[in-house]
């Protein structure tokens, strides 16, 4: 059974990426100081205990892809990681964490370059694509705001050849 995964309409196509607009959504998110492995792992638990009941009223909430976070890049220590909630819930519906560090609120990515990779996002794959990323980017003067984002499609346990990752950042 295929995931939920957020609305949006493709804007443009071009080699190797694409620009879209996302439509508001709600995130459960949580923010770890860490390395980005680290980080990335701490902030899944934290927010897969609250989708499986960890809430005030121990519901479960579906799973959804992908996985956001914050990619990695010079400088960065905090990791911001977030899932998406299912359509069906709003604000009001949804429960309270029960732990202090998972916040549920509404985002609005606007519109987004995007480009695709495969394989396992780790630090040194997401950062070599994100220089893939931004040379693609000012070749097609494209303005970009705020620092990038990598989405992960699958399960842990999904094999490399078999994975879909993207890396977002916002646009002008």
């Amino acid at each position: 059974m295929a995931l939920e995964t957020p609305k949006y309409e493709v804007v443009t196509k071009h080699d190797g990426f694409e620009t879209r607009h996302y439509s508001e959504m709600i995130i459960a998110t949580t923010s770890v100081q860490a390395d980005y492995k680290n980080s990335i792992s701490s902030g899944f638990r934290r927010i897969a205990s609250y989708i499986f009941g960890g809430n005030d009223k121990e519901m479960k909430i579906a799973m959804t892809a992908p996985v956001i976070s914050d990619c990695p890049s010079e400088g960065l220590e905090t990791f911001n990681i977030s899932f998406v909630m299912p359509r069906e819930h709003t604000m009001n519906s949804l429960p309270k964490a029960n732990i202090n560090n998972v916040s549920i609120k509404k985002e609005a990515l606007g519109r987004v370059a995007v480009m695709p990779f495969g394989g396992w996002a780790t630090e040194a794959r997401s950062t070599a694509f994100q220089k893939k990323f931004v040379k693609l980017l000012q070749l097609n003067n494209i303005e970009t705001h705020g620092g990038f984002m990598v989405a992960q499609f699958n399960a842990p346990y999904v094999l490399p050849m078999f994975r879909k990752n993207e890396l977002m950042v916002r646009i002008n």
